[in-house]
This record gives structure tokens, C-alpha cells and sequence, in this order.
């Protein structure tokens, strides 16, 4: 049996430090004695925690200082909407921590996929830690990045609906450390697979050691039990196997082998083919099935013996027997689902030039994950590392193709001018282009200050009327609905917003959906004209209006 030299260890620390407590107890006490206590209960706990995996020191962000002081909001740039009339979709500028906090109020345990392609952490591509470049010299340069990606993959596990799934991109420079920290959040028994996706073709000759061909992609279930993968569709290379040489009014088929590498003395008859040849199974192997069986499938033109009648038997399977799709493997070649190039490619079909995002993933890509992890037509997407868009692009190529009404929200840093000039132009221009029927909202993130002007701490009522600006921002974002200029939909979120709306014959007439906010009292007649009307009425949660633990 094995030892836990670990566990002794521990025993051995936890046992001195209830020695020094209980003598502690025992003496007379001062002012320092319950510091002291407490100070033991400080190292109890540490000494007790966890015991295996991923271990890094944890690093403070400058987002982190900005939230501790201040609630994040969603500002709208109106002159960015794009209004197709159809579904709303989501593009969210400013760092994504303060962005996914915002969606834990709108899409806690609501999103069903998602896809994000994070730094790499890589010397060449570099990583920016609290507006910083972590670079070689960096000694808590994996750290950083493991803080980095824990504090948002926690989130994004709250997002996740139970039959949701996650799709992580990443290199082997980090791929052990995100295998550790994603069995610690979303728990190792949730683990579906680490997909291998051949992203190059041609060498580097270049390389120092080996040239890398591959990229990671890690795949979590919010519960494993819930989720399972979409076959994917047959193509058109397996088909072609099936052909109909007998014309055999069932179809095409093809056929497979007769025997079974197990030997098997009840399955080793002699078989006569057409032409009268006799024919047993070869050395250490047997027919698939009885003698009994044999006949039958005889019968019902099942064996088939060549054209000439003298081959070694096989069994026909027709097309329409089988099952139509395949199950997906682990490993993803680039001829299937396109590599960088490819991407660099889409990119610039857009935009009539490359150079604008270094390795963009292929749409090809986004679509084989988009394939195998969705059930429904109408379900929503996030990608909160969105870089050059291209989540956005499958999502609606896929929607287009099949009548689908799905929704994307894509949340990315401005660092650059990407958000704006690559990431929502990209996604303009396509709409533009390919005539989709897709409308996009752009958000960036803001804050309100919890402090007055002179820095001291405030009570919520003290800035409650300023988060109420943003409250419209958040019921589109929640509800997939657009209030500018459509007449459809309407929002009051104070009494006198609801007076004057009751009031305008001409705004009640045309709407279908009214939201009021949760302290606004509709009075009996007016709850009457909504019925009356058949308007649906939704009442805003108070959690809106609240700080990040509202």
C-alpha cells in the first residue's frame, strides 16, 4: 500500500498548530490573544487546502481595482446599430471580465455554446496583463495567465445553460496548465475531449525543433450528462462507396467482410459460391454468423459473391440502413475544416485585404463546432475572446443556410481599433454583402462610480439613478429585443415614463411588448388597456438595477 507523504505532512502541521492553539487556551489572554487565534485558524486553513491541482500565484488585474469601486454598465453607440429588422445580435467593446460580470445578470445559466480562441501566453505573440506586456523576463509569466483565464472561465460556467458546452482554442504552451484549471472549474468528469486541429499544412523550416502543425481545442460540458454531440453530416466521399452492381430494387450498398478474426468451430462451415467453388474462412478466423443465419441473409439477397459468382462471400449493407451521420473523431484536418490560411483567406474576401488579424480562425471551423454542439435553431452563442469576428460570421452563414434564428454576443477589447475596425466591420460588411437578415447592437463597457467626488464610499441609492441609465442597454441584451425606433417594443422605467406612455394613443396602438421597471405601479386601468391591447407585459428583475452581488 502507498504512502501519502503529502498527507503526513499536513497531519504533522495541522497537529502543531492545534498544539500551539490549545496552549494558547490555556494561558492567560491579552488584547493579542485572539489575533493570535486568528492568525492559527489563517494558517489551519491554508495548510488544509487544496491538494491537488493546478498551483500558480494568483494576481490582482487593473480591471479588478476598477470593479472593486465601480459597477460596470453597457453604454450604446447608437450610430454603430445595425437594423435589418430581424434578430438582435451583441457586440460588447471594453475588457471582457467587466463584460461577462454584466452578463451574469442577463444570461446567467442561458448561453448553450461557447467558443473563445484566448492568448496563447506565447513569447512570439506576447500577452497584455494589466495594460502591461508580460514578456520572457516575467517570472510569474504563466501565472498571470492562469489568473487571467481562471477569474473568466469561472464566469463562463455560470453562464452556461445545464446542456451547454465550451469550446477552448489553445497552443501546447499552455494546453497542460487550461487542461488542470478547466478540470478544477468545470470539474474533470465534465471533460469531453481535446480536439487536434491541423492548422498547418506546410512546414516551417525554420523551426527550431519541431514544426508545430497543430492547435488545441478543449471541449467541456456544463454536465456531461446533459450534453452530447450532434452527428455530423455524411459526405459526399462516403457515399460514393455505395454503388448497385445486382440492381437490387433496395438501393445502393456496399459490402464487408464475411469473417471474424475470433476462430469459432460453430462458424467454420463451408460455403458454395454461385460458380460452385467451395470456400471456408482462412486460418484463426470464422464466418461472422451461424449456418442457420447464413442461409437467410441468402435468401434475402444480402451475400453478395462478385460479379462473377466466385468470390470469397461479403455481406451488403444498404444505404438506407445506415445511420445518417458520423460521429465526430478528435482529430480535425485542415481539408475538412480549413486551417490559417483559410481564415486569412475569409478575412480577406471582407475586406479586400490580408494583414488585418494575424491567424484568424476559419469559418470552417466555427461551423464544424457550431454542427456538433447545437440543438436548437434559435440558440445563442458567445465568443468572449471574438477577435476578427469570424463566431459572428459562421453564426449567421449557418443561420442564412438553414432559416435558424440563433444569436451571437461577441465581447473584445478595443486594443488597436479591433473591436471597432475589424471585428464589427467584419461583420457589417458581411451583413452587407452576403444580405443576411441580422441586426447588431454595439455596446461599450462603462462604469459608475461607487464613491463620491471626494472618494469616499456611497450607499446604493446614492448612485442608483445613474445605473438606471443603462437599464435599457441590459433588457435588449437580455431579451434579444430592439427599442430604437421600433414601435413594437417599449420601455418605461419610472411612473412618469409610464404616464406619458399610456397617454400616447399613438405609441400604445403599434406595441406588442411593453417592460416595466420592477418599482414602476401600473395602475388597475392601465393594466386593463394592456389586455385589452394584447400587449405582453415583462417586469425588469430588480437585479439590474444592483451592483455586481445584486
Amino acid at each position: 500500500m502507498s504512502t501519502n507523504i503529502s498527507k503526513e505532512k499536513r497531519d504533522n502541521l495541522i497537529n502543531k498548530i492545534e498544539a500551539i492553539r490549545t496552549y494558547i487556551a490555556e494561558t492567560p489572554h491579552d488584547e493579542n490573544t485572539g489575533v493570535l487565534m486568528v492568525y492559527l485558524s489563517e494558517l489551519e486553513k491554508e495548510v488544509k487546502s487544496k491538494k491537488y491541482g493546478l498551483v500558480f500565484e494568483e494576481h490582482r488585474e487593473e480591471i479588478d481595482e476598477i470593479l472593486a469601486e465601480n459597477v460596470p454598465v453597457l453604454t450604446e453607440e447608437p450610430d454603430l446599430f445595425i437594423n435589418n429588422d430581424g434578430q438582435v445580435n451583441f457586440l460588447i467593446e471594453g475588457d471582457n471580465l467587466a463584460s461577462l460580470q454584466l452578463l451574469l445578470k442577463t444570461h446567467r445559466g442561458k448561453i448553450d455554446l461557447i467558443y473563445i480562441d484566448p492568448p496563447y501566453n506565447t513569447l512570439k505573440e506576447g500577452f497584455t496583463y494589466s495594460d502591461l506586456l508580460v514578456d520572457k523576463n516575467d517570472t510569474f509569466r504563466h501565472s498571470k495567465w492562469c489568473s487571467f483565464m481562471l477569474r473568466r472561465l469561472e464566469l463562463a460556467k455560470s453562464l452556461l445553460s445545464d446542456f451547454g458546452v465550451i469550446f477552448i482554442s489553445i497552443d501546447d504552451n499552455e494546453v497542460g496548465a487550461l487542461r488542470l484549471l478547466c478540470d478544477q472549474i468545470f470539474g474533470y468528469q465534465n471533460f469531453i475531449a481535446n480536439v487536434i486541429w491541423e492548422k498547418k499544412f506546410s512546414p516551417q523550416n525554420d523551426a527550431k525543433w519541431l514544426s508545430d502543425s497543430h492547435d488545441h481545442i478543449l471541449v467541456y460540458a456544463k454536465n456531461k450528462e446533459k450534453w452530447h454531440p450532434n452527428l455530423l453530416s455524411r459526405t459526399e466521399t462516403m457515399d460514393k462507396r455505395y454503388s448497385n452492381p445486382d440492381n437490387d430494387p433496395r438501393g445502393v450498398w456496399a459490402s464487408s467482410d464475411f469473417t471474424v478474426k475470433t476462430a469459432s468451430e460453430a462458424y467454420m462451415y463451408p460455403i458454395t459460391t454461385p460458380s460452385g467453388r467451395v470456400v471456408i474462412p482462412t486460418a484463426s478466423r470464422s464466418w461472422v454468423t451461424s449456418q442457420e443465419n447464413y442461409e437467410a441473409l441468402k435468401k434475402d439477397n444480402r451475400i453478395w459473391f462478385g460479379a462473377k459468382g466466385n468470390n470469397v462471400p461479403r455481406i451488403k449493407t444498404f444505404l438506407s440502413e445506415v445511420q445518417q451521420g458520423t460521429v465526430c473523431k478528435t482529430i480535425w484536418y485542415r481539408a475538412e475544416v480549413g486551417d490559417t490560411q483559410e481564415g486569412t483567406r475569409d478575412l480577406k474576401s471582407v475586406f479586400g485585404k490580408a494583414g488585418m488579424f494575424t491567424n484568424p480562425k476559419p469559418i470552417r471551423l466555427i461551423e464544424r463546432i457550431l454542427d456538433i454542439s447545437l440543438k436548437s435553431k434559435n440558440a445563442t452563442i458567445l465568443d468572449f475572446f471574438a477577435g476578427s469576428g469570424t463566431t459572428a460570421h459562421a453564426v449567421m452563414k449557418l443561420n442564412a443556410e438553414d432559416g435558424g434564428t440563433r444569436r451571437f454576443i461577441l465581447c473584445t477589447n478595443n486594443e488597436n481599433n479591433i473591436c471597432r475596425e475589424v471585428t464589427y466591420e467584419r461583420i457589417r460588411r458581411v451583413i452587407d454583402r452576403d444580405k443576411y437578415k441580422e441586426s447588431l447592437k454595439y455596446y461599450c463597457v462603462d462604469f459608475v462610480s461607487q464613491k463620491d467626488k471626494d472618494g469616499n464610499p456611497t450607499f446604493y441609492y446614492d448612485y442608483a439613478p445613474k445605473l438606471l441609465e443603462h437599464v435599457r442597454e441590459l433588457v435588449e441584451l437580455e431579451n434579444g429585443v430592439n427599442f430604437t425606433d421600433n414601435a413594437q417594443n417599449a420601455i418605461v422605467l419610472t411612473d412618469e415614463e409610464a404616464d406619458s406612455f399610456f397617454d400616447n394613443t399613438e405609441a400604445l396602438n403599434p406595441c406588442k411588448r411593453l417592460y416595466v421597471g420592477h418599482d414602476v405601479l401600473l395602475s388597475a386601468e392601465q393594466e386593463e388597456t394592456l389586455k385589452l391591447l394584447g400587449i405582453e407585459l415583462f417586469v425588469i428583475p430588480d437585479y439590474y438595477y444592483k451592483g455586481l452581488e445584486g
